[in-house]
């Protein structure tokens, strides 16, 4: 019998930290499909359309993370409003884009901020 792996004295290895992790792969296909309320068919052809690419157990299991649910939520979001899965692709992108900007924006202004008032007291 193997000893278990005890880094930092975890027995567990590490492996419950990443559970924490938003893209550890931790979900099957079928508690993603259970939890976004879809068939595993939607799954499949957005891993087949290359919009989503799900991680690979070892047996070639479909294995999902967090971070890959919400993503495929906000993809069902947009084509349950009509969209196709190319202009979902393109306003997902863009919306990330947005978000990116606005809290570079929101850093930007927060360090201006604290540069005015560093100035207004010297």
């Amino acid at each position: 019998m193997t000893a278990p792996d005890t880094r930092d004295g975890d027995p567990a290895g590490g492996r419950v930290e990443r559970m924490d992790d938003p893209d550890f792969p931790v979900l099957t296909m079928s508690q993603a499909a259970a939890l976004l309320g879809v068939q595993a068919a939607f799954l499949r052809s957005l891993d087949t359309a290359g919009v989503l690419q799900p991680h690979r157990s070892p047996g070639g299991h479909r294995r999902y993370s967090r971070h890959q649910l919400t993503l495929a939520a906000r993809l069902r979001g947009l084509l349950d409003e009509g969209h196709t899965l190319a202009s979902a692709e393109v306003i997902l992108g863009l919306q990330d884009e947005l978000a990116d900007a606005r809290a570079d924006s929101e850093r930007l202004q927060a360090t201006v901020d604290r540069l005015r008032d560093r100035g207004t007291r010297e």
